[in-house]
Formats: structure tokens, C-alpha cells, sequence
């Protein structure tokens, strides 16, 4: 991420953490997978990282049921974006999700 210009505050391997460090980093824009480790999922984190922060969620999967992605909804995504990913693709929706926060 150092080589698009974006700090990273961290890494996440569960929701609990993901929304820990999102309540105490402010993140403008946050990558999430939708699989994570222990209770609860990238969807879980996403929406409260969403309701308490108001970060831009960019999910990144490789789940394309059609559950999931309607699952992935629920997280109000800036972006859904499926493995594998370009750079151009992360790119794109990074300055994308930037935009509506910036302006």
C-alpha cells in the first residue's frame, strides 16, 4: 500500500480487532475480507466499523454466491472487489471511496 501512498494502521485477523483498530486508528478507507477468524465475519466488522466510524468499506472475496454478496450489503460497501485483484482494480475503488470521503 506504501507504493499507492496509503498508510497502513494495521492488520486484523478477526471482527473484534478489525473494529478495535478502526475505532482507534479513524481510518478513512478500510480493506476487508469477508473471512475471518473466530465469531463473527468481515460483514460483522464492516457495519460496525460503518455505524462508529464512518469508514469506507472496500470488502475483498472470493465468495461470489449470491448470498454473500447480498450479505456483503448489509456492510454498505464503497466497493466489492473480487480475488484476485489488480492493482489498477484496488487503485480505482481506493480513489473512489477516497473521493466520497475528501471530496
Amino acid at each position: 500500500m506504501k507504493m499507492m501512498g496509503v498508510d497502513v494502521c494495521g492488520v486484523a485477523a478477526n471482527a473484534d480487532a478489525a473494529v478495535s483498530l478502526a475505532q482507534e486508528h479513524q481510518p478513512a478507507v478500510v480493506l476487508m475480507d469477508v473471512r475471518l477468524k473466530g465469531p463473527g465475519d468481515g460483514v460483522d466488522a464492516a457495519i460496525s466499523i460503518h455505524e462508529h466510524v464512518r469508514s469506507q468499506i472496500i470488502f475483498i472475496t472470493g465468495s461470489r454466491e449470491p448470498e454473500m454478496i447480498e450479505r456483503i450489503g448489509l456492510g454498505n460497501p464503497a466497493a466489492i472487489l473480487f480475488k484476485p485483484v489488480s492493482d489498477r482494480q484496488l487503485r480505482a475503488a481506493m480513489d473512489d471511496a477516497l473521493k466520497s470521503v475528501f471530496g
